[in-house]
């Protein structure tokens, strides 16, 4: 058998055992995917608004310049770490956009990928922990009070407002997640399944 004969046997056999998406389960996979895509821009165009917003606040609020600068810088950060993980989403959608869904296993690969941006999502949400607590010293530290807080109380209300802030986000990422894609991705799966039965 010679070199060309060889490489016309391997993709015979690997076109063979891909099954074909048919018109009608590629129509079933394109709604899913549709609501996906357009939650997904729903959700940075809201990000946008809110970090618009935030900075707007900050800028017309009557406070000393110091307090206003330190939440700048904060809020500057958070939109770098959102730029992050958007650029990840975003990966994601311009692969949803323009599916090449010939077979089962390139809809495996995409299921794949919306599983993994699940745990780049939860990520997303677990990184505002840091930004939580900076908040919070940035408050405690530049609002005056007629008695300042003892160290054990600011110690209590910053551990404690992490470990809550921590479980808080975990599970509002989880549940956000759930509400936006994950149905869209159950269905996803359901038709993985028939496929590959």
């Amino acid at each position: 058998m010679n070199i060309d004969e060889l490489k016309n046997a391997w993709n015979e056999d690997i076109f063979e055992n891909t099954p074909e998406i048919s018109t009608e389960q590629s129509h079933k996979i394109n709604l899913p995917l549709e609501k996906i895509r357009k939650n997904m821009r729903m959700e940075f165009w809201s990000t946008v608004a809110i970090f618009v917003f935030s900075f707007s606040i900050i800028t017309v609020c009557a406070a000393p310049f110091k307090f206003k600068f330190y939440f700048d810088v904060l809020i500057a950060s958070m939109l770098i770490v959102t730029a992050f993980f958007f650029s990840k989403f975003f990966k994601l959608y311009r692969e949803m956009s323009n599916p090449v869904m010939k077979t089962a296993d390139s809809l495996r690969d995409l299921l794949l990928q919306l599983n993994l941006n699940k745990q780049y999502y939860l990520s997303f949400c677990l990184a505002f922990v840091p930004f939580l607590v900076c908040e919070l010293i940035i408050v405690i530290e530049c609002i005056p009070r007629k008695e300042p807080l003892s160290d054990l109380r600011i110690a209590v209300v910053l551990i404690s407002t992490m470990v809550a802030g921590l479980f808080a986000l975990y599970f509002f990422g989880q549940w956000w997640f759930e509400r936006l894609y994950g149905k869209h991705i159950t269905k996803i799966e359901k038709l993985v399944k028939e496929l590959g039965s």
